[in-house]
């Protein structure tokens, strides 16, 4: 009887870190949950759970060795659980173990057969394995199963486009397009059936709609570049270069194609450039080597011209347009010597072509199986992997290979809408940790908050921000000794609500939420002036209704897992007007806070109390002009409302703002035309 206290006390020890260790996975603070998952692990080794959550946190990591090795331990220890077999599948598939993927998925779908992630993971090993038709047979019975589900009509025509089948790739991109036509890939992919069959101007538009949806997607432009180059619109061609490359610095095709339209416009010096930076990728690569050598020579660098010439022909003794532009060379930098070499090199392969005797050819197409690998109609294009010289001048296009990558790179982990998400801006937080953002660096500043760092009482200066970073290992290990250490504190001042507010801080970023509250609530209790605690204590009750909600949505969770049991239990009494409640608070004794409207803007969104919302937004806003998360999310409300131009401004502030999702939810509230 001694001993059952003990026992009790530590199952449900377990069973809280267990909670606690998913809340940081659903956080996305994945070096923390692993953490937590190793503590159960050692705990309780019998059970699956940490293990499969584990894999999870692993696998989003890039551990995929060590996901595949968790989802082992979980399936041996409970082999009818649906998630472990579909998370060691994805991490298998990272593995290039396609066979064994394959039979990961087929051995859940026994237990889930219409599960839509299982067969969409499933089609994609096949076509990894080039095995097609059986890809398109596992699409179709995906089709059956959800019939609405536009990536598999996606995905069945680029399988189709490889097999050269363009009738039935256009089929299902048409009817992508039908059943969403807010999905800029369906867009794309028409487009690029369209510029196979010599429809350019009709790619073109295609295009143009893909673009007008996915503002951010460089290959998109790369083939409305091509489109346009075919309707010899090359200026038009190279600003859709320039916009690619401004998204994919580092974007070949991009590079190499537009300095072979800034040599064709006599923009040479920065033809160059291109042809520099494609040759810092592919060092090799003779087709830049021998443009950039004749733009050299057009500039008057003979004698770069001359090393680029003599490169590509120690690498094809037998490409007699070489030796002419090295002859040429050579002769303007008053090298006669070599200039003749160079020429009765050239007269003796003429003489050789007018015998029958070609080995020019043989050399330059050698490595394509001895013929010509341009596909195009008119000859302007050649693909990537034609190492034909005579074809040096021609734009490049793709490979098929590159093709057959476009969808196989689109494994899901779960299932998931494919369109962007149409979903407020987070909440703002008090953290010592921000994400760096490339668009928006704004600084959030509040004087109050300011102040308390220049009294250096916290051990890290706070930070206020809705774009939190998870925690590094380092870090990890540095806030639970922290919450000791304020323990301490507090042992020896109960009163300082200060030292229970950085505790419960502590508590927050370790993802403990319940002690984190509770720490809140006693801080308040001992200053109920110290408008931090209110704040903050409102964001973690509103977090926890965010994760509890998501636990219930949740689709293929394993079950049998008690962890959310108990969280349900002690987060009953706890709902949104609870959360506003502490809001009101803050705004009460700090009413220039702009961040206690904007949280209390999206806690009455999510009562669908909207004008009372927006009323937050506009209050925040007058506070701060800048605030592009507020115009963002005032934008949504009004079209929530129904007042989609009002919303549309907004969202267009935000964008200017540095909310780069903003203008994808414009396209989706701005009628298309047919």
């Amino acid at each position: 009887m001694l001993m059952l206290p003990m026992a009790l006390y530590a199952q449900i020890n377990t069973e809280r870190m267990m909670t606690i260790a998913r809340n940081a996975l659903y956080f996305e603070d994945y070096v923390l949950s692993i953490q937590y998952f190793n503590q159960v692990i050692n705990a309780k080794p019998y059970l699956f759970e940490p293990y499969f959550f584990r894999a999870l946190a692993k696998i989003n990591l890039d551990d995929y060795q060590g996901a595949e090795d968790d989802c082992n331990e979980a399936i041996e220890r409970n082999p009818f659980v649906v998630g472990a077999y579909q998370i060691r599948g994805l991490a298998r598939i990272r593995l290039n173990k396609f066979d064994d993927a394959i039979s990961d998925y087929r051995a859940a779908l026994k237990y889930d057969p219409e599960n839509v992630v299982l067969w969409h993971n499933l089609s994609l090993c096949h076509i990894q394995k080039k095995d097609y038709e059986t890809a398109k047979d596992d699409l179709g019975k995906l089709l059956t199963i959800a019939p609405r589900y536009t990536r598999a009509y996606l995905i069945r025509g680029e399988v189709s486009l490889l097999q050269k089948d363009t009738v039935q790739a256009l089929q299902d991109f048409d009817k992508a397009i039908e059943l969403d036509r807010y999905d800029a890939d369906g867009w794309g992919a028409r487009a690029v059936v369209r510029i196979q069959q010599g429809k350019y101007k009709e790619a073109e538009s295609d295009l143009d709609q893909a673009i007008r949806l996915s503002v951010r997607n460089a290959g998109n432009y790369i083939n409305r570049a091509l489109a346009r180059f075919h309707q010899n619109n090359l200026r038009g061609a190279m600003s859709d270069y320039d916009l690619a490359l401004s998204i994919d610095p580092n974007n070949f095709l991009g590079h190499y194609n537009r300095g072979i339209l800034r040599a064709q416009v006599g923009d040479d010096n920065r033809a160059i450039e291109d042809f520099d930076f494609v040759l810092q990728i592919e060092p090799d690569n003779m087709m830049a080597t021998f443009n950039r050598g004749v733009l050299r020579a057009q500039t008057g660098d003979y004698q770069g011209a001359i090393s680029d010439y003599s490169k590509v022909i120690e690498e094809y003794p037998n490409f007699m347009t070489g030796y002419y532009q090295r002859a040429e060379a050579r002769r303007k930098m008053g090298d006669l010597k070599g200039a003749e070499a160079d020429e009765f090199k050239i007269m003796q392969m003429q003489i050789d072509r007018r015998n029958g005797v070609s080995p020019d050819q043989q050399q330059n197409t050698a490595d394509n199986g001895g013929q010509d690998t341009d596909d195009s109609s008119d000859g302007k294009t050649r693909k990537k992997s034609d190492k034909n010289m005579e074809n040096y001048r021609k734009i490049v296009i793709a490979d098929d290979s590159e093709m057959e990558q476009r969808y196989t790179s689109d494994y899901r982990g779960r299932v998931q809408d494919r369109n962007v998400v149409i979903k407020l801006e987070p909440m703002y937080a008090l953290t010592y940790y921000e994400k760096e953002s490339e668009v928006n660096h704004q600084v959030h500043y509040y004087k109050y908050i300011d102040d308390l760092n220049r009294q250096k009482i916290f051990p890290k200066p706070l930070r206020i921000t809705n774009r939190e970073a998870p925690l590094t290992e380092e870090q990890v290990h540095y806030h639970f000794a922290l919450t000791d250490a304020h323990t301490a504190d507090i042992v020896k001042d109960s009163r300082d609500a200060k030292a229970r507010f950085m505790r419960g801080l502590d508590f927050y970023l370790v993802q403990d939420l319940t002690s984190s509250i509770e720490d809140f609530t006693q801080s308040i209790l001992l200053d109920d002036t110290f408008f931090p605690a209110y704040f903050m204590r409102a964001l973690v009750r509103y977090k926890q209704l965010e994760y509890r909600k998501a636990e219930a949505a949740m689709d293929g969770t394993p079950t049998g897992t008690t962890a959310g049991s108990q969280q349900d239990t002690e987060m009953t009494a706890i709902d949104y007007e609870t959360v506003k409640g502490d809001l009101d608070q803050v705004i009460r004794l700090a009413p220039d806070f702009v961040y206690g409207y904007y949280n209390r803007g999206n806690v009455l969104s999510m009562l669908k109390d909207y004008r009372a919302a927006l009323a937050d937004y506009d209050k925040a806003i007058e506070l701060d002009p800048n605030l592009a998360e507020a115009y963002f999310n005032r934008g949504l409300t009004h079209i929530f409302l129904g007042n989609n131009k009002q919303g549309i401004s907004d969202l267009s502030k935000a964008g200017e703002l540095g909310i780069v999702s903003a203008y994808n939810v414009i396209k989706r509230f701005t009628d298309m035309p047919e």
